[in-house]
């Protein structure tokens, strides 16, 4: 015998019930329920029919109500004016009018959890199709259904306000300390406040400066030094490549010995000591070449729920993907960073993201970046809340007097200053250092 989708009559027809008594219960109701959420059909038209009259400030009673039915031709098919009173009898009060809503949105909510699995099940019997991108519809139709579930009520400032206090309450008392995620490198933390919760921070350069590096050390300075839960999604390397790396600045050992294998006698109690105090930080990697946004912020979700995550960071995001391919690359670059800074929101977490520049960069005789040289979208810079440049001069000027020094350049923050500081790079291990140079600081209040 098959069996029913989901459903509550009685709850569908106490939620009309409730409207027509008291017509300010559709306030209450309309921002949860929508006119597809009813399971009879009949009671999505009257509930929409309701909605209607709300929203051209008409009265919502039998009268009008009937009406507005009888003018769309749908009152007899509703059981015409005996139904409707039998809903306004249905009901003594509209005091548990969004109570009742929530029962109707649940199963409706559990239906589409059913007729989504029928999709994915169709998708997946369609041998022709890629594997990889079945999975990727397949996530797509499901965070359809729980899409609806992640909107935000709107909050009265009243409530606002208390948890501002509480906020600069603490921040009175916890002075001097480092409220966001530091990255371990004082001077930058002491110019951004550490890495802010929800910011979606971009740290940009041309090809081999250093963004990987920087990335790296701000992610294992994170997870060593301050216990922090860092994602790191690496679409440029492989876990291997990255673990490596880490070593690398762990021990001393020039990554390109260590791919070759050839540690001394008296290095190995420093490999040995490295790879256990890497082993024991919550320092998660992803290497999947070419991740799509939606299974980036798929992959995000699943490892905050099950371990929390303090940090993500994505190297680098002109290697993703975007949701669809039929965008051209600007608009594909642009809905990849709204993604990421969703992302951080939704998490509560700063998400650092790694981008290419434009090669207008090498045609200028000033080769410091600015914001306009964001590779491939203005989006970058309206969606990013901090950008961060990394030059190094010596890269362009065979007589600078600053070799080995990077200029990392704040050009966007936007709740705080902007300014430049010096950073020592380390070639041998591609790692930057804190440098003994006085940082530039350009106060944007």
């Amino acid at each position: 015998m098959e069996r029913l989708p989901p459903q509550n009559a009685e709850a569908e027809e106490a939620v009309l019930g409730s409207i027509l008594i008291d017509p300010d219960a559709v306030i209450r109701v309309a921002t949860i329920l929508q006119p597809s959420d009813f399971y009879r059909e009949k009671h999505g038209w009257i509930y929409d029919t309701a909605l209607t009259l709300h929203e051209r400030r008409e009265p919502i009673d039998f009268l009008t109500v009937c009406d507005e039915l009888e003018r769309r031709e749908q009152l007899d098919q509703v059981g015409g004016p005996a139904f409707i009173m039998s809903l306004i009898n249905a009901v003594p009060t509209s005091i548990h009018a969004e109570h009742y809503a929530r029962i109707v949105e649940r199963t409706a909510t559990r239906r589409r959890l059913i007729e989504a699995a029928s999709q994915i099940a169709v998708l997946a019997y369609q041998e022709a199709e890629d594997v990889d991108e079945v999975v990727d519809r397949a996530e797509q139709v499901l965070f359809g259904v729980s899409e609806r579930r992640l909107s935000r009520d709107l909050v009265p400032i009243k409530q606002i306000l208390s948890e501002y206090y509480d906020r600069i309450e603490y921040l009175t008392q916890h002075q001097g300390q480092m409220i966001g995620i530091p990255t371990g490198f004082g001077d930058i933390d002491k110019l951004l406040g550490g890495m802010q919760r929800s910011d979606l921070i971009i740290l940009a350069a041309r090809p081999s400066v250093g963004k990987s590096s920087l990335a790296l050390g701000v992610a294992h300075n994170a997870s060593k030094k301050f216990r922090q839960r860092v994602a790191f999604f690496a679409l440029e390397m492989s876990a291997e490549q990255v673990v490596q790396r880490l070593i690398s600045a762990e021990t001393g050992i020039n990554s390109q010995r260590l791919r070759r294998g050839e540690i001394e006698e008296d290095e190995w109690s420093r490999f040995m000591k490295a790879a256990g105090d890497l082993s024991e930080t919550l320092f998660y990697i992803d290497d999947t070449p070419g991740i799509s946004a939606l299974e980036l912020r798929t992959k995000a979700r699943r490892l905050h729920a099950e371990v929390g995550v303090d940090l993500i960071v994505v190297d680098y995001l002109q290697l993703m993907r975007g949701e669809s391919r039929s965008e051209n690359r600007v608009q594909e670059i642009s809905s990849i960073s709204r993604s990421l800074k969703a992302l951080a929101r939704e998490l509560n977490v700063p998400v650092l993201a790694l981008s290419q520049l434009s090669r207008g960069v090498e045609a200028r005789t000033d080769k410091r970046p600015i914001l306009s040289d964001l590779r491939e979208s203005g989006a970058l810079e309206q969606d990013a809340d901090v950008v961060i440049f990394i030059y190094r001069d010596e890269l362009y000027n065979e007589n600078t007097e600053r070799r080995n020094i990077a200029d990392i350049m704040v050009a966007k923050h936007r709740n705080g200053p902007t300014g430049t500081v010096a950073l020592y790079f380390k070639k041998e291990l591609a790692q930057f250092l804190q440098a003994e140079v006085r940082t530039e600081v350009v106060d944007i209040y």
